[in-house]
């Protein structure tokens, strides 16, 4: 099963140059997971790209409408991050071996966590997490 990150959720909801590989990969997925992080990232993005006008107002609630009811309907399962997730991204932070970001580390950690394989389209998190032994698996 597959933990999917921001870079590529957006992908999947909005029109980019990987959406359609980001369709792909989720689609063969049987029950793709995110946690509440993903999702609070995702409203940011798309929030991101109203501002620069990137996407319609318009647009952009069909696209969260879209988000929530396949969340609703359980087509994205929902991880969420604990205190021991909390713990290991400090702790693999505090290793100063990756370039990882606190909310990067916390995607790592939940996927980690819930043996899922961390799929993203960001390649230095990919890295990183080949770097700390996650499962990982780079769109592109």
């Amino acid at each position: 099963m597959a933990y999917l990150d921001t870079s590529l959720l957006v992908a999947y909801y909005c029109p980019e140059p990987l959406s359609a590989a980001a369709q792909r990969t989720i689609r063969r997925d049987d029950r793709p997971t995110i946690s509440p992080l993903v999702e609070v990232e995702l409203y940011s993005a798309v929030a991101a790209k109203v501002r620069a006008r990137h996407l319609d107002r318009t647009t952009a609630d069909q696209v969260l409408a879209l988000f929530q009811q396949h969340v609703a309907d359980a087509r994205l399962g929902m991880v969420a991050i604990g205190e021991g997730e909390y713990a290991l991204a400090r702790n693999w932070l505090g290793r100063f071996a990756t370039p990882l970001r606190a909310l990067d580390a916390l995607h790592l950690a939940a996927a980690h966590a819930n043996d899922l394989t961390l799929v993203t389209a960001d390649q230095a998190l990919a890295r990183s997490a080949k770097h700390l032994g996650v499962k990982s698996s780079l769109i592109s």
